[in-house]
């Protein structure tokens, strides 16, 4: 019998993303293939984390605290429009929930589990990556009208 140390199959973690969340995430993904639901909840608790550290939301429930950052309007309509999928699919991870057709209790599919951890990625682009790479294009550029005897920008 051949054994292949677990992996996940995702995009590593940029270094600009807390530990916590990161941890959160890259557990989320490392359990996808062996339960959805497991993967779909730790997508959840990191969507909460993120959003109370980087959107600064006020906390409370999660519907709540992403309704919070909808009527900032601050992210992109792209995200905005899957972020509560998060929720929902971690609902259905957290929860037993059952279907009013069947009587039985809805399972997370390991799309749906995919899904979340997709709007994850967006986010740590929008709150953490972006940021990061306009701020070192800047640094540059100041630098560079610093030497000119410029004025720097703000």
């Amino acid at each position: 019998m051949m054994v292949w140390p677990r992996g996940a199959t995702r995009a590593a973690v940029l270094p600009e993303i807390p530990r916590e969340i990161a941890d959160d995430y890259k557990e989320a993904c490392l359990v996808l293939p062996d339960s959805a639901k497991a993967s779909a909840a730790l997508s959840r608790r990191c969507l909460q984390n993120l959003l109370r550290q980087a959107a600064h939301v006020k906390p409370g429930d999660l519907y709540d605290e992403i309704q919070q950052v909808l009527d900032s309007k601050a992210l992109p309509s792209l995200i905005a429009d899957s972020i509560d999928a998060v929720r929902a699919i971690g609902n259905f991870a957290a929860h037993p929930i059952k279907s009013r057709s069947t009587g039985e209790i809805v399972d997370v599919e390991p799309n749906e589990a995919e899904w979340n951890l997709d709007v994850l990625e967006s986010l740590f682009d929008f709150y953490y990556a972006l940021p990061a790479k306009a701020k070192a294009k800047k640094d540059a550029l100041n630098k560079k009208l610093g030497e000119a005897g410029k004025p720097l920008m703000k």
